[in-house]
């Protein structure tokens, strides 16, 4: 495991805990007694900081700085085939929360290191979660650190922070309009962002206090990959999804008829508000296949205790 300053891990103990939740969207049902060993987790997500030091010292280019394969995406448009990623565009008012593409853009040019597209910059966001990167990405970043990415309930227990059957992260209570804990969306969804909690977009890691077990951004500020693969539920139970991941791929990354494989990805994001996606919560849970990257969607890394 590669060590730095700029990276702090957190050991959570082995235990027993109360996975998933009876009270809110039907994917998180129901809920079951879960043991999870011991293992250390990244205190917050992987910084653009960090990343650049994986990329610069290994020369990798993530999923968005590849041109797409027409083969794997049948039907594809020519345009829609180059290196690119989905921005967050907030519309100019209100919209139909049930179609994402009123507030995602295809951006060629968007990645990690132009988060917004051509243009932009990592300038001020050193210290900012990563985004952009897809599951093969978090992958690769993972073992060059000699880690690996969470199983989901890995993940789900450290959120929790030892609050067994808690809500969110620090309670029972949702203050996320009243004294935000989190980075989520106040205001009008997705056109009127209040900043109440002082950020449109993401925040820098640590910005707000940890959960009781030491760690920062458990909820809200980006989506986090684990390695679990997800069960797609039945489209009737599927509910409103933050990041609205488009319908399954019609080949496999090798090539094979069928959809692309679903990632589990946890923690909500800056884009979440109980007015559509109430998921910045421990037990909230959503699929995305994973050669998909956003702008809201990130990862950190854990790694199994040793005597």
């Amino acid at each position: 495991m590669i060590e730095s300053p700029d990276h702090k891990q957190v050991m959570i103990p082995s235990g027993e805990f109360a996975m998933g939740s009876d009270r809110h969207y039907p994917e998180e049902r129901p809920v079951r007694t879960v043991r999870v060993d011991s293992f250390r987790i990244d205190a917050h997500p992987v910084t653009n900081r960090r990343f650049r030091k994986f990329v610069t010292g290994t020369g990798y280019t993530t999923i968005a700085e590849r041109p797409l394969d027409p083969a794997l995406y049948v039907g594809a448009r020519p345009q829609d085939l180059v290196p690119g990623s989905l921005v967050f565009v907030p519309s100019e008012g209100p919209v139909d929360l049930g179609d994402f593409r009123n507030w995602w853009a295809w951006v060629p040019g968007a990645s990690w290191r132009r988060p917004f597209g051509p243009g932009s910059t990592l300038d001020g966001l050193e210290d900012h979660p990563v985004v952009h990167v897809a599951y093969p990405d978090a992958a690769a970043y993972s073992r060059w650190a000699g880690m690996r990415l969470p199983s989901e309930a890995e993940w789900e227990y450290a959120a929790r922070g030892g609050l067994e059957g808690a809500e969110f992260e620090w309670g029972d209570e949702d203050v996320q309009d009243t004294a935000p804990r989190a980075n989520t969306w106040q205001g009008r969804f997705p056109y009127e962002n209040t900043e109440l909690d002082g950020w449109t977009r993401t925040s820098p890691v640590g910005y707000y206090e940890p959960n009781g077990y030491g760690l920062h951004d458990m909820a809200g500020n980006v989506w986090e990959w684990t390695s679990t693969r997800y069960r797609e539920p039945p489209v009737h139970d599927a509910g409103n999804r933050c990041c609205g991941p488009p319908k399954p791929r019609s080949a496999t990354a090798d090539g094979r008829s069928g959809p692309l494989p679903f990632r589990t990805i946890k923690g909500g994001s800056h884009l979440c508000t109980i007015q559509y996606c109430f998921r910045y919560r421990p037990a909230a849970r959503q699929p995305q296949t994973i050669d998909t990257s956003t702008s809201h969607l990130g990862f950190r890394c854990v790694a199994r205790d040793r005597p």
